[in-house]
């Protein structure tokens, strides 16, 4: 998601277009510009895939409009920017282009290089956090109690539940700072990223204030009164209630930066503050005998780490200025990141209702914490394999929005990105999806008795087979449901998202009433499967019936 530091995509280069030719075929051209039948009407003629403006003798244009940019703005219609004042006499003709062929499957090509380059560092970056919390899991186990490691698992998913649910500006900020900076504008990604982080501080002020002041009421979400975890569930959620800025600080400076395709300096920033905290958790819980609460503490300073790191960088990066953080912006300016921010408010309320009910039913299945225990190893190693379709996702978020702007190499005239572009982009990003699940998931599967190894406990380990066998297949629908709702946020379909969402929370809703009263922990991982098989659904609808890039809107268009 981060390969170089903060870029802006050059009109006058050809080479940021993602795609290649695999084959050629004839394809008619049609005509963008006025809709006079007039010869003398300066009409530009594009081809699928690319547009030339040729010169001929035979046809003369008198319009004193030079043509420099096609946007396509994710909407059916495509705008033609006048940005010559100047009287000109130019001569163009119609071309009838070769459309590009692009292969569906992973070729290894231009296109898969491209964005190889930009995935790897975003898959170790989105590896790191599976790989610590796996680390903290592996030290709480260490202290040999079931219950601390299902309290320290209830708070860690309220943190995050409550994190998520507010968390909705880093993806309408990536999205916003893409397009800035496909189109070179610094000071609308300084405006995106600002305002990010005004509203961003809101946010955290208030989520921290709710989590001092009533942990029981927030805890009860998925822990009974009185359960024996909250002893350790209600320590670590007072500790980690100051987290929520600093982690809301580095989750946008995390989207700025993808945003730029710089996919580098996150990962560094997330490995400081990452080996940070696996160094500090044994010293706090054991050394100093902190015990859970140490855990929370070592997450808390990793936060801090990296939150100053990133706001520091942004700030050499010339992505933010004080003065625009120091003044309220105007409604204008804040009203696509309010609206983006809206429309997927439902999305995260709708995903982490989901995870919610998922804790709350686990918790409910036995007294001794066995069931959360072992839900907690197997949501482990649905996370370390799922990681990497995780980061795909993130890059089609970025990429998206980048290929459908499309730039012109004013020395030849050659149009690139776009619609087309894009829509090749996205299907090699879900073939990708789906050879890597398949191939993660096998992996997993081959792994599974090591990984079973981080918990001491017979009881858990055995309890926690099936479930992360589960974890391990559904790594094949994974792929494709995280690309694909990757490629809704970079098309900014944010509330067609939301509602595929919380469809799916619906069905998984009423599969976790159901599935778990006949199969425990088993039926639980089951409605795991419901919830994403609609999602999947959601993803088909718009890849092939009312998005953006489906071939009914590429052909309208």
């Amino acid at each position: 998601i981060h390969q170089s530091p903060l870029q802006h995509a050059s009109s006058s280069s050809s080479s940021s277009r993602f795609g290649t030719r695999c084959g050629r075929r004839r394809s008619p051209s049609w005509r963008i510009g006025t809709h006079s039948n007039d010869s003398n009407n300066n009409n530009i003629h594009l081809s699928r895939s690319s547009a030339l403006l040729a010169s001929s003798p035979s046809e003369t244009s008198t319009d004193n409009d030079v043509v420099n940019a096609i946007n396509c703005d994710g909407d059916d219609d495509a705008t033609v920017e006048n940005t010559s004042s100047k009287s000109t006499t130019s001569t163009h003709k119609k071309v009838e282009d070769d459309e590009e062929i692009v292969s569906n499957w992973p070729q290894m090509d231009d296109l898969d290089k491209r964005m190889i380059k930009i995935a790897l560092p975003c898959i170790a970056n989105f590896a790191i956090n599976p790989l610590v919390g796996a680390v903290d899991l592996f030290w709480v186990n260490r202290m040999g109690n079931a219950l601390a490691v299902a309290g320290q698992a209830a708070a860690n998913q309220v943190f995050s539940s409550a994190f998520w649910i507010v968390s909705v500006l880093p993806s309408v900020t990536a999205t916003l700072v893409s397009k800035a900076n496909a189109s070179g504008n610094q000071d609308d990604l300084q405006d995106a990223v600002c305002q990010a982080l005004l509203v961003g501080l809101g946010i955290s002020l208030v989520g921290t204030a709710l989590m001092l002041k009533y942990p029981e009421k927030i805890l009860s979400s998925v822990l009974k009164e009185g359960a024996p975890a909250l002893q350790y569930a209600k320590p670590y959620l007072f500790i980690r209630a100051f987290a929520f800025l600093p982690s809301l600080i580095s989750l946008i400076g995390f989207s700025a930066f993808r945003g730029t395709l710089d996919t580098s300096t996150p990962l560094k920033i997330s490995a400081a503050s990452n080996i940070f905290n696996a160094v500090l958790d044994p010293i706090l819980m054991f050394t100093l005998a902190m015990g859970v609460p140490g855990a929370a503490l070592a997450t808390l300073g990793a936060e801090v780490i990296s939150a100053v790191t990133f706001f520091v960088l942004m700030m050499k990066r010339n992505m933010i200025r004080w003065s625009k953080l120091l003044r309220l912006p105007s409604w204008a300016k804040l009203k696509p990141l309010l609206e983006g921010g809206a429309a997927l408010q439902l999305r995260n309320v709708a995903l982490n209702l989901t995870f919610l009910a998922v804790t709350r039913v686990t918790q409910s299945l036995d007294e001794t914490g066995v069931a959360a225990a072992a839900h907690a190893l197997a949501i482990q190693t649905f996370q370390v394999g799922g990681v990497v379709l995780l980061a795909l996702s993130v890059v089609a978020q970025t990429v998206v929005p980048n290929e459908l702007i499309e730039k012109v190499d004013e020395s030849t005239g050659k149009r690139t990105g776009g619609k087309r572009a894009a829509k090749n982009v996205v299907n090699r990003l879900m073939s990708w999806g789906f050879v890597l699940g398949v191939g993660l998931g096998a992996l997993q599967l081959l792994l599974l008795p090591m990984l079973q190894k981080s918990s001491p406990l017979e009881e858990v380990r055995k309890a926690a087979v099936i479930p992360s066998i589960l974890a391990c297949v559904y790594q094949i629908m994974n792929g494709l449901v995280f690309i694909g709702e990757g490629v809704m946020v970079g098309c900014g379909n944010f509330m067609q998202l939301s509602l595929s969402t919380a469809a799916a929370t619906l069905a998984a809703l009423i599969s976790l009433n159901t599935l778990p009263k006949a199969f425990g922990l088993t039926g639980v991982w089951m409605s795991f499967g419901v919830f994403n098989s609609c999602r999947l659904a959601g993803v088909w609808l718009h890849q092939t019936k009312n998005g953006p890039l489906s071939e009914s809107a590429l052909a309208e268009g």
